[in-house]
């Protein structure tokens, strides 16, 4: 027979992140796009139609909500931030085949517009999501993305780098065994992997919590996503997008090497900036918090300052970052 659980702290802390959300004026909606997709996302309680609009993309882990939970409450007091949980992630799937990051990105675009929002002022794309968030840059143009922040998020990778040796791992499949973890060692191992000082003396109980409630749906279905993103990639075949662009890496990232960071920059040229946070690994989001939101609201409020034509609104926005 097995085992019960009376508590479980990954749940509690689901439940905790709810609530900062709900609390940063977030809630969340599940809209169906009528072709067997589903899409969750946390939209603004009441739109502020004076203030500019704001895409965060989650990556592989947990749902958005724990990889946001200190960004949304920088953001919302400013800006109306929607999050969505990308598909096979939360509570967001498709019936379609299409596994690529192309379709992620048309996914998020609809679930957003359905949400009123014509234009987004930029999008901020984390790991797997900076993949998505670049592929909505280059399929909508300016006309429909203002500005983006890629994190820590390997698209100008190519198939050849992994057998190549840029990688830890020699292939996707060992890849998928670290990202979609398990059992707890595998749990290990992949913090091990995001986080230059990773925590200590993690219990396998707690760690198995988390598989048995973050990590156990969808896993071929997300096994296929990262295969998507890998084959027959070449730097080559990917587009120079034309919006103002922020790259954030950390240090000493394990998942996706900086290399891949001064890649990035030399393939978009003087269009992006690239600010490498020391000392961090893959998961700086979490590892320097304040230091990420430090860059990203310099980066931020030039997008206000081109966009906007009323000056009482850019003083306003800005002395409200400043005093943040």
């Amino acid at each position: 027979m097995p085992k019960s659980k009376c508590f479980s702290f990954t749940a509690s802390r689901n439940w905790c992140l709810k609530s900062t959300f709900a609390n940063s004026g977030l809630r969340p909606v599940s809209t169906d796009l009528g072709d067997g997709t589903v899409m969750s996302c946390w939209v603004p309680r009441v739109r502020n139609p004076t203030r500019p609009d704001i895409v965060l993309i989650h990556g592989f882990g947990a749902n958005a909500m724990w990889q946001f939970c200190d960004t949304v409450p920088f953001l919302a007091p400013h800006f109306n931030v929607y999050v969505p949980d990308l598909v096979f992630f939360g509570d967001s799937f498709t019936t379609r085949p299409d596994r690529t990051e192309s379709f992620q990105a048309r996914c998020v675009k609809r679930v957003v517009e359905a949400n009123s929002v014509g234009r987004v002022a930029a999008v901020v794309g984390l790991s797997y999501g900076g993949f998505v968030a670049y592929s909505m840059a280059a399929q909508f143009g300016e006309e429909w993305v203002g500005r983006v922040v890629i994190c820590c998020a390997g698209v100008c990778l190519e198939e050849r780098d992994l057998k190549e040796g840029l990688f830890p791992v020699a292939d996707v499949e060992d890849a998928a065994a670290i990202l979609l973890p398990q059992t707890a060692e595998k749990m290990r191992e992949l913090v091990g992997y995001t986080f230059v000082k990773p925590p200590r003396g993690l219990p396998s109980c707690l760690l198995e919590d988390f598989i048995d409630e973050m990590c156990n749906e969808y896993v071929e279905e997300k096994k296929e996503l990262l295969r998507a993103i890998s084959k027959d990639r070449k730097l080559s075949d990917l587009p120079k997008i034309s919006q103002p662009t922020l790259i954030v890496w950390g240090e000493q990232d394990r998942i996706f090497p900086i290399e891949l960071a001064y890649r990035l920059k030399r393939h978009l040229g003087e269009n992006a900036e690239l600010v490498v946070i020391k000392n961090t690994g893959h998961g700086f989001i979490h590892e320097k918090p304040k230091e990420f939101h430090r860059h990203l609201k310099t980066f931020l409020l030039k997008q206000v300052s081109a966009s906007s034509k009323n000056p009482s609104l850019i003083i306003k926005i800005t002395n409200e970052f400043l005093l943040n």
